[in-house]
């Protein structure tokens, strides 16, 4: 079987308007990581969205996080990603340290910048400039935890620390794993120049096209003195496995399409050129207008999304190997899917389609 590292990812989808349906949702989440810890999964990521009603109630992941920290025991927990232009960079440190020592050294520190307007204007930041914020931002949160708890100082026209000591300090070091969120080649360039793991995803562009990304994105480490074979790179993709083909369709095949209709109108990086993620983002959003049958073959054709059995799992698991991708985050529990499914999916997915470590 594969070797690729499998985790979970979650945007925490909401399908129904209740506070019970909401409520559930979190439980469900926390049933599902205790049980991929147990089954040696490598990381459970959760994302930060805001203002998403039923697409995403994601917003505090570090509270949620922080409360599977202390139901697990080995799974690493990731903030997939912290959108640094909305918090405070003194505030980012202390939580993140503080989730650090909660887990016992188990946090993967993620970071972006973030795609909703929005939201911007909710935390009244330029949108124009959320490539510079992600950037000092990050730059005085890495500072900060650098300086071991002696005191540090950095001004900015959206913070200020008056050289003060943080804490507390994370128990990795210097710091927990840095990871940049982005599905662009502009992105991923942006990342390996400072030699910082990767977050993506296959929805905007297909594989084809991630693959070729990737492999600039190695180029582009070693032409800055990283090592390429250090470093890791995550894609994000729904995914159930079933015994058939059938079953899995039957299971899984309205609660995903729920979740791609929704999500190709939400993710529109900020100041995005290039051609090929427009032109996939009309892949994307043709397929949400198609058939459920034509919608869910384009899909799969392009590994957006993978509903399949057990050696189509693995097939689609080779081609992210071929791509040169090292984790998998499996969005297991997506658009509302039945919880005996989706626990059903983790267990058949640890046990036949990749060899878990």
């Amino acid at each position: 079987m594969a070797k690729l590292r499998a985790g979970l990812g979650y945007e925490l989808e909401v399908r129904g308007r209740t506070k019970e349906v909401e409520q559930q949702a979190f439980e469900n989440l926390i049933e599902q990581v205790t049980l991929a810890d147990g089954l040696g999964y490598t990381t459970a990521w959760m994302v930060e969205h805001h203002f998403t009603r039923g697409f995403s109630h994601s917003s505090a992941p570090d509270i949620v996080l922080s409360a599977l920290a202390r139901v697990t025991k080995q799974i690493r927990l990731g903030l997939g990603v912290v959108l640094l232009p909305f918090s405070h960079p003194i505030r980012t440190a202390e939580r993140v340290a503080t989730m650090d020592i909660i887990s016992g050294g188990r946090i993967e520190f993620g970071t972006g910048r973030g795609a909703s307007p929005l939201e911007y204007q909710a935390f009244q930041r330029p949108f124009e400039q959320s490539r510079t914020l992600w950037e000092d931002n990050l730059d005085t949160v890495l500072g900060i935890w650098e300086a071991d708890g002696e005191p540090y100082s950095s001004e900015h026209e959206y913070w200020s620390v008056p050289d003060v000591g943080v804490y507390p300090r994370p128990v990795q070091e210097p710091h927990p794993p840095v990871w940049v969120a982005s599905t662009s080649l502009d992105g991923y360039l942006q990342a390996a120049r400072r030699g910082y793991n990767l977050l993506g995803m296959t929805m905007l562009k297909g594989i084809d096209d991630v693959a070729e990304d990737i492999a600039k994105y190695k180029e582009e480490l070693a032409r800055h003195g990283f090592d390429p074979e250090t470093r890791k790179i995550a894609l994000m993709i729904p995914w159930h496995v079933a015994p058939t083909v059938e079953e899995a369709h039957a299971n899984a095949a309205d609660a995903v399409m729920w979740y791609i209709r929704r999500q190709v109108n939400l993710v529109a990086p900020p100041d995005y050129y290039d051609a090929r993620h427009a032109s996939h983002r009309v892949l994307g959003a043709l397929a949400a207008g198609q058939s459920q049958e034509e919608a869910i073959e384009t899909l799969r054709e392009n590994l957006m999304i993978v509903i399949d059995d057990i050696e189509g799992s693995r097939k689609a698991v080779q081609r992210l190997e071929d791509a040169g991708v090292t984790d998998l985050i499996g969005q297991f529990q997506v658009g509302g899917l039945d919880n005996e499914h989706v626990l059903s999916s983790i267990k058949l997915f640890a046990s036949d389609v990749v060899e878990i470590r």
